[in-house]
């Protein structure tokens, strides 16, 4: 079995691109410094691969050369940086270079950390390439968060993951697994993030890219990735900001009516409660890494489909590796200061609320567990469910005798909340059950499912659909 070497060194790698004597690009850099072109003069032999580094701070002078963009860290100035150096590569340097070169342009458009510190340390890193020579390029970009606490740090950070994406880019552009995990040689994720990645070009035409930021979890790059209704991934920090949040973890294998009841119904009590309009609510449909890991291993395919189901139902998804519902809440919490609602079944309260095992390792133990997920305006909503011909509610479900006592002050505060307004028809669903059904000849399952999934599910013989 082929293996990646994840022993190379930031400067091994600067080295032997620029021992290449085919490749040659530019190097331009907003933000934390030029330390991406540093790493390769430091190295040696830079004469061979850079062609022109620079670094346009003010933003008229940025302006001038890349034309005007709507905010300066984002992702369509990366795309302005990115094409103008490339082109300017191209057509400067085809007629006295080699005719087998093959041109790059690298380009890093960020915010570190300041000198009052507070702000939000993140931006964008891209590289535009030729995989082989003449042919039409592909690009590479990435969304970044820097964690260290100051600029110097940062910017090292951000030397080592710029030096990482253009070896990457060469030498593993055929297999974007390996790429992936190679942005993280030298670096930890207490020190640098990366929840977006995009392939796009001719040469990376059979990439998915629901799968490659699948993969920045599995790699640990990040702890969740972000998409959208029409699956197309995000930046968390832009699709949440400043906007309420609704979220219903689940396997979503498959998202039945009772996933669109309960979304519903959490949507209709918070909107109430808190005087916000039903239609600035982001409705999340929450996927754990976990349920995609079967011998050791993602199902791709089977991410796929949850992905496509829940969004045929009009939800974003998010997939993530918490276990914890207190770091999911601090995971939203940091994208946006509006209210949360989590919303769950009575089967999950005690499994993943009240279950002083998930809570083992902080010093105050379950009370700082609950602490950190009720804190400010969040509230869990909890749905009822019938199982074995039982109702089973908020009232009713079996919580352990110590903290009995907790949910009760947390129904009293309205942190914990009962789900009004549901549907009972709908109580006895189960996913668990449909999937069992599914390649069956017992239909009785498909009223149970959204049309539009239902359709996806028999189109693509999902589950074992006969």
């Amino acid at each position: 079995m082929l293996t990646r070497d994840d022993t190379i060194s930031t400067q091994q790698k600067a080295l032997s691109i620029n021992l290449d004597e085919h490749k040659y690009g530019s190097i331009v850099e907003i933000g934390a410094g030029q330390e991406v072109a540093r790493q390769f003069f430091k190295a040696g032999a830079a004469a061979g691969t850079i062609a022109k580094t620079s670094s346009a701070y003010d933003m008229t002078m940025s302006d001038s050369i890349y034309g005007k963009a709507g905010r300066y860290v984002s992702r369509e100035r990366v795309h302005q940086m990115l094409d103008y150096e490339f082109k300017q590569c191209v057509e400067i340097l085809t007629p006295v270079r080699p005719k087998l070169s093959t041109y790059f342009s690298y380009a890093a458009t960020v915010t570190a950390r300041s000198f009052k510190g507070g702000n939000e340390c993140h931006g964008w890193i891209g590289v535009k390439l030729q995989l082989r020579p003449k042919e039409d390029p592909c690009e590479i970009i990435c969304h970044v968060r820097m964690l260290d606490n100051s600029n110097d740090l940062q910017s090292e950070a951000l030397g080592i993951l710029g030096v990482n994406l253009i070896y990457g880019a060469f030498k593993y552009n055929s297999n974007p697994t390996w790429l992936i995990q190679s942005l993280h040689d030298g670096l930890s994720m207490d020190r640098i993030e990366v929840d977006l990645i995009n392939f796009s070009g001719p040469g990376f035409d059979y990439i998915d890219n629901r799968l490659t930021n699948l993969h920045l979890v599995s790699a640990k790059l990040t702890r969740a990735v972000l998409f959208d209704a029409n699956g197309v991934p995000q930046v968390p920090r832009d699709f949440l900001y400043k906007r309420p949040v609704v979220v219903l973890r689940g396997s979503y294998k498959p998202p039945t009516l009772s996933h669109r009841d309960m979304e519903t119904c959490a949507v209709s009590m918070l909107s109430a409660s808190d005087d916000i309009a039903p239609e600035k609510f982001v409705r999340l449909a929450e996927i754990s890494i976990s349920d995609l890991m079967g011998e050791n291993r993602l199902d791709d395919e089977d991410f796929l489909a949850r992905v496509d189901l829940a969004n045929a139902m009009g939800f974003p998804v998010l997939l993530s590796d918490y276990v914890r519902y207190f770091s999911l809440r601090t995971w939203i919490r940091r994208h946006t200061k509006e209210p949360i609602g989590i919303v769950m079944k009575t089967l999950d309260v005690e499994k993943y609320l009240f279950n002083a095992d998930l809570y083992s390792g902080l010093d105050g133990q379950t009370l700082e567990g609950l602490g950190k997920l009720f804190a400010d305006n969040t509230r869990v909503l909890v749905a009822p469910v019938i199982r074995n011909g039982e109702l089973q509610t908020l009232e009713n479900v079996s919580i352990p005798e110590d903290q009995s006592l907790i949910a009760k002050q947390l129904i009293k505060n309205k942190k914990l909340l009962e789900l009004e307004g549901y549907n009972e028809e709908l109580l006895a669903i189960s996913a668990r059950e449909i999937i069992g059904k599914i390649p069956s000849d017992d239909d009785s399952w498909e009223p149970m499912l959204d049309p539009n999934a239902l359709k996806i599910i028999k189109q693509r013989k999902l589950f074992g659909c006969p």
